[in-house]
């Protein structure tokens, strides 16, 4: 009986495991599709919400996709834009000196003149109708230097003033220039690596043509305690010759003066400190005109091709003897010297020990169509004493062609 119970009992068990098994399995098919329920609920209110949000401002999912495609390219744009307000800023100080910079450069090459000395060469700028300013060091030595107009004319300036320490001077003219003014400010102000222009001759009248525009950037304001000026910095180089021409923004306003390159930098007076020296410029360290013709037949020769140079064509002419005159008048005889810019006695003594006549070698440096052509001269001219000066009667000078080295000593 025992056994037949235990049996029973285990086959009782055995039921009831085998209903708890289909209880879990009916429950987790039920719990299944309960999940699955809530999910295709979820996922098709999900798909109405996006359908509402998106579809119903714009009508159809196309033209959505068009106007996301219209805000990226408005983004593109405002980045682009970013970019370039950051050039304008960096490179033209901004957006208004954009369409100025072809007015400016045509009007320096119109405007910048050349400064030419008997020592030196370099280029200049007008600041009044009446004023050219340049480097002292163009000038320096020089008391008759010629101004040569982008035309290819030339002028002696009336009247020079400087500051040889500042290294600047002012050159005056005898007629007013009122298209060529270049204002200086009083001030000045710049934007990181602001892009400035600088004219000039480079080489002087070695290099013929209009004036040569370099750009670059500014870069620094130098000021030294031993120094009366302040220096622009900038990143480009200038070129021999192009001292005392102006540098500008790309608008043209004045900022400096070239003065010296080195490395490939340059440093520029800065133009507000000129503006304030001007009125302090004196003509102490100036070179002089000077010259007595009534010392002696040498130093009558000396006067007359010192004023010749200087091209104070009437004091010239009133060194002629009144026999030379007989054969010419003063308009005619100046017209023989009009391509002139240069005279440079090289020696001048008395010959073979005569009391008036005197032996002379010079050159002549000569402006023919834009270019500067060298001539050579050596002969004797006689003297006569009359007014109380020794005065040039006859000449015997003739052209030295392609003279050597020993020539000039």
């Amino acid at each position: 009986m025992k056994l037949i119970y235990t049996i029973k009992k285990f086959k009782d068990e055995k039921e009831k495991d085998k209903n708890s098994e289909k209880l879990y399995y009916y429950s987790d098919i039920k719990l299944l599709k309960s999940i699955s329920a809530i999910y295709k609920s979820v996922d098709t209110a999900f798909k109405a919400a996006l359908t509402y949000i998106f579809s119903y401002p714009f009508r159809s999912f196309k033209s959505f996709f068009k106007f996301l495609l219209a805000i990226i390219l408005l983004a593109y744009l405002a980045v682009t834009g970013l970019v370039m307000n950051d050039y304008l800023m960096t490179h033209h100080s901004w957006y208004q000196k954009l369409y100025c910079k072809f007015d400016a450069q045509e009007k320096l090459k119109k405007s910048v003149v050349r400064i030419v000395g008997g020592y030196s060469e370099g280029s200049g700028f007008f600041i009044a109708p009446d004023q050219i300013l340049t480097n002292f060091h163009v000038i320096d030595g020089e008391p008759s230097p010629k101004i040569i107009f982008p035309d290819g004319t030339f002028i002696t300036p009336i009247k020079i003033t400087g500051d040889q320490k500042a290294d600047l001077a002012i050159l005056y003219t005898d007629k007013n220039y009122f298209d060529f003014v270049f204002s200086l400010p009083n001030s000045l102000s710049f934007k990181p690596e602001e892009q400035l222009i600088a004219a000039g001759y480079p080489l002087g009248t070695d290099l013929t043509g209009d004036p040569t525009v370099i750009k670059g950037n500014y870069l620094d304001y130098r000021k030294s305690k031993k120094e009366s000026v302040g220096y622009l910095q900038t990143d480009f180089g200038l070129v021999e010759g192009m001292s005392g021409g102006p540098l500008t923004d790309i608008c043209g306003n004045v900022v400096g003066i070239n003065t010296m390159s080195m490395s490939g930098q340059s440093l520029f007076i800065a133009a507000d400190i000129a503006n304030h020296l001007i009125d302090l410029f004196t003509d102490q360290s100036i070179a002089k005109i000077e010259v007595n013709p009534s010392l002696s037949p040498v130093e009558g020769v000396k006067a007359f091709y010192t004023y010749l140079k200087a091209r104070s064509m009437s004091n010239g002419f009133n060194l002629l003897s009144s026999t030379y005159k007989k054969y010419t008048t003063l308009e005619e005889w100046t017209n023989r010297f009009n391509d002139i810019i240069d005279v440079d006695v090289i020696s001048v003594e008395p010959y073979n020990k005569s009391k008036d006549t005197v032996y002379i070698k010079f050159g002549t440096k000569n402006w023919l169509l834009g270019e500067v052509e060298y001539y050579y001269y050596q002969g004797t001219w006689k003297t006569i004493l009359e007014d109380g000066l020794y005065k040039l009667k006859q000449s015997n000078v003739e052209e030295i062609k392609n003279p050597d080295i020993t020539w000039f000593y």
